[in-house]
């Protein structure tokens, strides 16, 4: 009984975060899996968020591709879209369903308000600098980052825009970017329940970063932070791509006076040249290994063959 009960008060909460630019492959599978595994062991929620503020690349198809994708993979939330449905009854899900649950919206597209609060919130602390560098000033002295260019491989900023005082009287972010200072030498240290210890020195290892862009939207930082804590998350799963990012984002929480969850880093998976998975590996997404004919054991087994 005593087992029981403890389950059935868990304030474990995890979430799922996909970005509909692309469908999901062999390591998101896995990933999301962990995610997945780890609340359902602990008898706590699991959250679903769509994290669609790339409006470049985000399509509706994607994200419902990766609702479906993730329900033949047998994982099952109990917050955001299509909660705690399955794949026959979605359809007959009512507006309130659909919804997911009271910490919504759950499509980061429609929770402005929340991230501008955070920079609101920032500003007054006086962390943040308005930055007039262009991605190309950055990449002439780093090389052009990959895929997600606003996480781990966000080349480290070389200070230029770093004496400028943000001015009292802006109200908004609007038409500019805003980086984060970051506070040189100081060494981010924290446990990681996968890959153990972590430490990373601010101004070495990462610089100032991007906590709003000149289009009008959060950072990937910024907007994960705020969602997090919205969210109620009490550990974040996701790829060791994003260990770095991690650093930075434990800045955030202490800047905004909040508590940080708990962190798992998951191994990427990577293909036979060694690199990383990317949604570009069209041969290894969940919807063609399906196409393959593989099975949902199969595709969260490690000998998955890496066919292109």
């Amino acid at each position: 009984m005593a087992g029981s009960s403890a389950i059935e008060i868990s304030e474990y909460r995890g979430r799922l975060a996909p970005s509909p630019t692309g469908y999901l492959h062999l390591g998101h599978a896995r990933t999301f899996y962990t995610a997945y595994m780890r609340a359902r062991q602990a008898g706590g929620t699991l959250v679903m968020r769509m994290e669609d503020l790339d409006t470049a690349r985000s399509r509706s198809s994607y994200a419902e591709a990766a609702y479906e994708d993730l329900r033949w993979l047998g994982i099952r939330w109990q917050e955001g879209p299509g909660a705690g449905l399955g794949r026959s009854d979605r359809d007959k899900a009512d507006k309130k369903n659909k919804d997911g649950g009271p910490h919504g919206p759950y499509l980061q597209s429609k929770r402005g308000a929340v991230y501008l609060a955070a920079w609101h919130k920032l500003m007054r602390g006086g962390f943040l600098y308005p930055c007039k560098c262009s991605r190309k000033d950055l990449e002439h002295a780093a090389g052009a980052p990959h895929e997600g260019a606003e996480q781990d491989d966000e080349p480290v900023y070389p200070g230029t825009c770093r004496v400028q005082p943000a001015a009292e009287k802006i109200k908004n972010p609007e038409s500019m970017n805003w980086r984060f200072r970051v506070p040189d030498g100081e060494a981010i240290e924290f446990e990681d329940a996968n890959l153990g210890p972590q430490r990373f020195v601010a101004g070495v290892d990462f610089g100032d970063f991007l906590v709003w862009r000149r289009d009008g939207f959060p950072s990937y930082q910024l907007a994960c932070v705020a969602d997090d804590a919205a969210m109620r998350i009490t550990e974040v799963v996701r790829g060791a791509d994003l260990l770095k990012s991690t650093a930075r984002q434990i800045l955030l929480y202490r800047a905004l006076g909040l508590r940080p969850p708990k962190w798992y880093h998951c191994r990427l998976v990577v293909d036979h040249n060694g690199q990383r998975l990317a949604k570009r590996h069209d041969a290894l997404s969940i919807r063609a290994l399906r196409q393959r004919g593989l099975t949902p054991l199969k595709v969260l087994a490690a000998d998955v063959p890496m066919e292109r």
